[in-house]
């Protein structure tokens, strides 16, 4: 069987098959290649110590929230153990300026904030802006989710005697609790915690930091 240029169907396999049979020519990598990089970061000087401390304490000014040390770690290309010491220096440094910030460990992250002796005078600045308030029962429901959780609406509604269902959505709402699971009963209602921002909000740095029974009673 004949093709456009005359030659035969079995002369074109013929051809073929002593073209696959020809070893391929060894290409060198192409300049900037994989197989030249020698790991992330490759082609970057290090940082020195100084400019490392510069990088995390401008992440941590920068930051609109607490940073936690992994990504401060990743953001500034060091590990997670220098990202610590820079931390512990950036504190030492504030405490020694006489500044009235200082740097504060809160709901998982780090954060720069003003000193607790400056709250009045930082406090007018804030006067003339709308305070999201919390009721004394949606209060009183967060407290009982925070030291109680996980917990369930019946949970909540046993101990403080009304209805939370409401309330409930209306912090969840605000991001103040989240739900976290279902209970292992019949029915298996949810149940809910605090987030991170319940910590933020309340300058926790998690929930070991609520006070205790003897603590309140003071």
């Amino acid at each position: 069987m004949q093709i456009a240029d005359g030659s035969t169907v079995e002369e074109e396999l013929v051809v073929a098959d002593e073209a696959a049979e020809e070893p391929a020519e060894d290409l060198e990598p192409a300049e900037g290649s994989t197989e030249e990089s020698s790991g992330e970061g490759a082609g970057t000087e290090p940082l020195s110590d100084e400019e490392h401390l510069r990088a995390i304490a401008a992440l941590v000014f920068a930051s609109p929230e607490p940073i936690g040390e992994k990504k401060l770690a990743g953001l500034a290309r060091g590990g997670v153990a220098r990202a610590r010491t820079a931390l512990e220096a950036i504190r030492e440094k504030l405490r020694a300026s006489g500044l009235p910030l200082e740097l504060r460990s809160i709901a998982g992250g780090w954060q720069i904030l003003t000193t607790p002796d400056t709250a009045e005078v930082v406090k007018r600045l804030f006067q003339d802006r709308k305070v999201e308030r919390i009721s004394p029962a949606a209060l009183e429901t967060l407290a009982v989710v925070a030291y109680r959780q996980p917990v369930t609406k019946a949970e909540i509604e046993a101990i403080r005697g009304v209805q939370a269902g409401p309330i409930l959505r209306t912090l969840v709402d605000r991001d103040l609790v989240r739900v976290t699971g279902r209970a292992d009963v019949p029915g298996h209602p949810l149940q809910y915690g605090t987030t991170k921002t319940f910590l933020d909000r309340f300058g926790l740095s998690g929930l070991d930091d609520l006070p205790r029974d003897s603590e309140l009673t003071r």
